[in-house]
């Protein structure tokens, strides 16, 4: 994980300084995007091709110029049982359309490959440290977490969860169910509990792999306007608390670390 300013924007081939330096913009949100080795390939290009079909739709471009600043700021990165910093797209101001159509490029161009292992908490660690570190003066900061299983490596995912929030960050989920995600639960009421913080956080589900690009497109429009979620999982009082530590649990051996 990067440790110092100068790293974290060396990847991301945007300046940190004349980005932090630029005006106010409506939201600083950083994609978090799954890429952890219980998918496949194809259902990974699937998900990378949403991100990119929803950046360049006509409803994302009219959610950002409609804001009160008329401008975002966004950053990108992939992870799995740890943050792949190679694929980190540091902060972009979105304005106008060629603004998102540039950035939807940078992503396409990437190459798509999984790892191994589920951390959410590194995820939402390091999405963090992106947003207290070179992120424009947002008038809302927000991470938008993408996945289809629960946390099962490094630092459980509730603290993590607690500290981003404790930072006036909002943390939202899109929960993959197409395929099962070997916990003990539903995947969306596992991110409900565990994993979403913040006010006006939801999560969305996603059940089919023809959805993604609607349920990204949807997600990301409802985070620029901060609109009241649309679609929200059942709620807490009609199912269990959930186990936050129910991925780890299911690893080999937890019980003996």
């Amino acid at each position: 994980m990067f440790t110092t300013l100068a790293l974290l924007f060396a990847l991301s081939g945007t300046a940190a300084a004349s980005v932090a330096a630029g005006p106010e913009v409506d939201v600083a949100l950083v994609l978090a995007v799954d890429m952890s080795g219980s998918m496949d390939l194809d259902e990974a290009r699937v998900q990378r091709t949403g991100y990119v079909e929803a950046l360049r739709h006509p409803d994302f471009v009219n959610a950002v110029t409609a804001g009160l600043n008329g401008r975002i700021a966004i950053s990108y990165f992939e992870w799995a049982g740890s943050v792949n910093e190679t694929s980190l797209a540091g902060w972009h101001v979105i304005e106008k359309k060629s603004d998102a159509d540039a950035f939807a490029d940078l992503l396409a161009e990437r190459p798509v490959y999984t790892r191994r292992g589920t951390s959410i908490s590194n995820a939402i660690a390091f999405a963090s440290k992106l947003l207290d570190a070179g992120a424009p003066t947002a008038m809302r900061r927000v991470i938008d977490v993408s996945g289809d299983g629960p946390n099962n490596l490094g630092p459980p995912v509730y603290p993590a969860r607690e500290k981003a929030v404790a930072k006036g960050i909002v943390i939202n989920g899109l929960a993959i169910l197409i395929r099962p995600s070997g916990s003990a639960g539903p995947l969306d009421r596992y991110y409900a509990d565990c994993v979403i913080g913040g006010p006006g956080s939801f999560v969305l589900p996603v059940h089919r792999a023809e959805d993604f690009s609607v349920a990204i497109r949807q997600k990301l429009v409802m985070e620029i306007s901060g609109a009241p979620a649309a679609e929200r999982v059942v709620p807490v009082q009609a199912a269990p608390p959930t186990d936050c530590l129910i991925g780890e649990k299911l690893r080999p051996n937890f019980l003996e670390r």
